[in-house]
């Protein structure tokens, strides 16, 4: 999917060229699930399947919206009119992050947009964040605003959380945002400081695979926002901001202070675990030994399907699979409740794993899932 196609499509729409072409990035979470939210770390990086949007400026107050992936007639839209909860449809996303820019201040006064996308929609690999970091990106660049890549990355997410009506946390914006090639990004979602963490896994052996298991999810759906409000009890019980504040080494201590809340005991054990194996695998990888991550991935799958409870059949078929074949780690990646999971794996073993899942899920009745190799890829970037 070129740029040109994609402002070649958008002048047959709009009747001229657009002013310019951006993209942004679905990303993958190699480690650090549900700890975004609790102002914990995260390690997504960047893939290469990314939306395009060509857009130009208006000045009537009007935003108009296509997707070359829904099809259908343009979607006009009045700004004035743009306010949370009334929008239902994909447009939400590029609408919302209008709305939000215009509730920051920033004088927004229209704009023509044509989109495609490779990133798979309910996989785990955040389309909607690159939807939205496309059009803020789109909007900074043409309206002068000025922007810094976190910041963008912040204003969507209000986007999502109040105008979508999503609870996620700030990971998947800044991702799209901020990756870059070849790097892995330790990101602290308190202070939202960063670090770049050179991740070339084909230098070494190695690759990551993305297992889409098919099975599609959503944020805005309860049990995500259930999870959220469960980690906020257990702050609030531990009588700490946030379940970042919970030390790895007082872990016991604060689980015991919470008694017979068996709920938010397995979800503040999950967020204190998994921030540790954050930072654990950030530690492996600066020292050279990107094998070694590969039983803290494992590790991260049984927190996140025994006590976040957010793994699905068809999730721990890929792990146990791969795992049985030879995977060095395995885990399922995303908000959860369907998507994809990720495995790393020796370069020789990519085409026998690939085919033991795929002959597990055939040998189980379900729907056979996509692989794909994630490479570590580019942010959101202005192509033309």
């Amino acid at each position: 999917m070129g740029a040109q196609q994609v402002a070649d499509r958008f002048a047959e729409l709009y009747g001229a060229g657009p002013e310019g072409v951006w993209a942004a990035p679905g990303r993958v979470n190699l480690i650090g699930e549900h700890t975004d939210y609790n102002d914990g770390f995260v390690m997504p990086f960047a893939l290469p399947h990314q939306v395009v949007a060509a857009v130009s400026r208006r000045t009537d107050g009007v935003l108009r919206l296509h997707s070359a992936d829904i099809g259908g007639d343009i979607t006009e839209l009045r700004l004035d009119d743009l306010a949370p909860g009334g929008d239902h449809d994909w447009t939400a996303y590029p609408a919302g992050v209008v709305w939000a820019l215009r509730e920051a201040g920033h004088e927004i006064t229209g704009a023509d947009v044509h989109l495609a996308s490779t990133v798979p929609t309910g996989a785990g690999l955040s389309s909607s964040a690159a939807l939205e970091v496309v059009i803020a990106l789109a909007l900074n660049d043409l309206y002068d605003l000025g922007l810094k890549g976190w910041r963008l990355a912040r204003l969507c997410q209000r986007a999502e959380n109040v105008y979508v009506g999503a609870p996620t946390g700030i990971m998947d914006q800044t991702a799209s945002a901020c990756c870059e090639v070849g790097h892995a990004l330790f990101l602290d979602t308190r202070d939202l400081s960063q670090q770049q963490i050179p991740f070339d896994l084909a230098a070494q052996g190695l690759r990551l695979l993305v297992v889409d298991t098919q099975v599609k999810h959503a944020h805005s759906g309860g049990e995500y926002g259930k999870r959220r409000a469960g980690c906020e009890k257990g702050a609030a019980l531990l009588g700490v901001d946030a379940l970042r504040d919970i030390p790895y080494d007082g872990l016991d201590a604060a689980l015991a202070r919470l008694g017979d809340e068996e709920e938010v005991v397995r979800l503040v054990r999950h967020v204190v675990t998994e921030n540790e194996r954050v930072e654990r695998t950030v530690a492996l990888l600066r020292s050279g030994d990107p094998r070694a991550i590969g039983p803290v991935l494992t590790e991260g799958h049984a927190s996140l399907r025994d006590d976040f409870r957010i793994s699905c059949p068809e999730l721990d078929l890929v792990v146990d699979t791969a795992l049985a074949g030879g995977a060095l780690g395995a885990r399922m990646t995303g908000g959860g409740f369907g998507g994809s999971a990720i495995v790393l794996a020796e370069a020789a073993d990519v085409e026998t794993l690939t085919k033991s899942v795929e002959e597990a899920f055939a040998a189980a009745g379900l729907t056979a899932p996509r692989v794909f190799e994630a490479v570590p890829s580019a942010g959101a970037r202005r192509l033309v």
